[in-house]
């Protein structure tokens, strides 16, 4: 992956979380949060 796909690709997730914050009020941040804690819950039993 070059540089400036690298960093559009982060501008675009960047923009989808203000976008989400201001706009659409889904709160995907606590979402994808929560999401992660399980996967790392999941994760710590194989351990």
């Amino acid at each position: 992956m070059t540089t400036k796909i690298s960093l559009g690709f982060a501008a675009f997730i960047a923009l989808f979380f203000v976008l989400d914050h201001y706009l659409l009020h889904m709160n995907a941040g606590l979402f994808l949060g929560k999401k992660m804690i399980e996967l790392i819950n999941f994760l710590a039993i194989w351990r």
